[in-house]
């Protein structure tokens, strides 16, 4: 895996997010191993959200559901799956995401970070600063860790 500094690392997310082009999960995991760790009170609030595509089969899901990202409302009120519904409401889709889910700071990769843990499937995601309105989001987990391959995602202060 190649190291890349913090700058290179966020303007190649930036560069990722805007083109949509599937990436080298190797390259995700640069990008995602030289940004800053965060912790579960940086990062409370409304977000919307987006993937980074990388050839995972969940590429292309959330559009589907229509997911527009995720509530962080406190440490025990995070709605993971907030979705549109036919009017263009918002909701949490408790159905797809199996629950609601909580924020607690966890261990990923040799660091602790904020991460957000489902209430009811074994998938945790973890959060990293790319700037002070975007985190870089990685979905883990026994459904969605794929021939060791993980989904990567990104949310934005809504």
């Amino acid at each position: 895996m190649s190291h890349l500094t913090r700058d290179d690392a966020v303007a190649d997310f930036f560069r990722r997010v805007e083109s949509q082009e599937i990436s080298d999960p190797d390259r995700l995991d640069a990008i995602w191993a030289a940004l800053p760790t965060v912790t579960v009170d940086e990062i409370l609030g409304d977000w919307r959200g987006g993937e980074l595509p990388s050839g995972h089969p969940m590429d292309g899901q959330l559009a589907t559901v229509r997911w527009h990202g995720k509530w962080f409302r406190s440490r025990y009120d995070v709605a993971p799956m907030v979705c549109r519904d036919d009017d263009g409401k918002l909701y949490s889709n408790k159905e797809i995401g199996k629950g609601e889910a909580s924020l607690w700071e966890v261990g990923f990769r040799g660091e602790v970070t904020a991460s957000m843990v489902y209430d009811g499937q074994p998938v945790i995601d973890h959060f990293k600063r790319v700037d002070a309105t975007t985190l870089m989001g990685i979905m883990n987990g026994k459904t969605s860790l794929v021939r060791d391959r993980h989904f990567y995602f990104f949310l934005v202060r809504d």
